[in-house]
């Protein structure tokens, strides 16, 4: 018997959340079916959100599940473009062959699953001439940026390797935002399904805090104090190198793991800095974003 969930219209971070909440209880051996057919909108994030509530059924119920495809043309396409169905081949069962990438697609980084050290290099080594055309030539940041990104996004994927004990994925798109911002963004998702920041880190430091520890106090330790489960020195710094980063571009970054939020939040949006109580979730799923710099920005990297 197959659990039908409506995936909701706009399939951005608030559907990510909306989807977690109903397929929690899972676990009766029932068949996930994820009906997609209404979607008329897609952000990296929310693709990447289909893979991790596919993930995470599979391993609840021993069952590979079920999606329906988009019924619009144009989101259809742009799923397409983003080489979704290759990596959701490995996860839900297809009715047919995944389709083919077919055009040019105008993303930074299509969907890309990781699963070695060899697949970060091949990302990172992948995305530098698009970076260079889209963050220097499109959203105004200087050359060295285009450096400054690549490290950013090896760092990124690099956790999923150390921390989840899981496969991940990753993909990153420009486009325009303009409820928000006004102009033209690159918005960067990796996620993955694995232990999370509290498993990750819980043999190091969860018998400081006792009783206290949680998912919001593991993303508190790694992503502001750079705690890490490794004992080495300068072991731990990368997440809190990501955050001076995306603060020197005035970006936004969001981490989720477990029933926990953590938070950079520039001026112009209006997040919580940290939340907790959430739908639990395993795993970390990270957003990233980097808007267009502005006239009167000047040119520090």
């Amino acid at each position: 018997m197959s659990r039908v969930v409506q995936v909701p219209g706009t399939l951005d971070e608030t559907a990510f959340e909306t989807l977690i909440a109903e397929v929690r209880g899972l676990d009766d051996g029932s068949r996930l079916l994820l009906d997609a057919r209404g979607v008329s909108w897609v952000s990296p994030y929310g693709l990447l959100g289909l893979l991790a509530v596919g993930q995470e059924a599979r391993v609840r119920t021993g069952l590979a599940p079920l999606i329906e495809p988009p019924d619009d043309d144009e989101v259809r396409s742009y799923v397409d473009r983003m080489h979704f169905w290759p990596a959701a081949a490995e996860v839900f069962e297809l009715d047919a062959r995944p389709p083919k990438p077919h055009g040019e697609s105008d993303a930074l980084l299509e969907v890309t699953t990781i699963r070695s050290h060899e697949d970060v290099h091949r990302v990172v080594e992948g995305v530098r001439e698009k970076a260079q055309k889209i963050l220097h030539n499109r959203l105004g940041y200087p050359k060295p940026a285009v450096i400054h990104f690549s490290v950013m996004l090896s760092e990124v994927c690099q956790n999923i390797l150390e921390h989840a004990d899981s496969i991940g994925w990753v993909c990153a798109q420009r486009y325009h935002w303009r409820r928000r911002l006004g102009r033209d963004v690159v918005v960067l998702a990796v996620m993955d399904v694995g232990v999370g920041f509290e498993g990750s880190l819980a043999t190091e430091h969860a018998r400081r805090t006792g009783e206290s520890w949680s998912a919001a106090a593991a993303l508190e330790a790694a992503f502001l104090h750079g705690e890490s489960r490794f004992r080495d020195p300068g072991r731990g710094q990368g997440l809190q190198a990501i955050r001076s980063q995306v603060v020197r571009w005035d970006g936004a970054v969001r981490i989720r793991s477990g029933d926990a939020r953590i938070a950079h939040v520039p001026a112009w949006d209006d997040v919580p800095a940290l939340q907790g109580g959430l739908a639990p979730f395993p795993g970390a799923q990270v957003l990233i974003v980097l808007p267009a710099r502005q006239n009167d920005e000047d040119g520090e990297t």
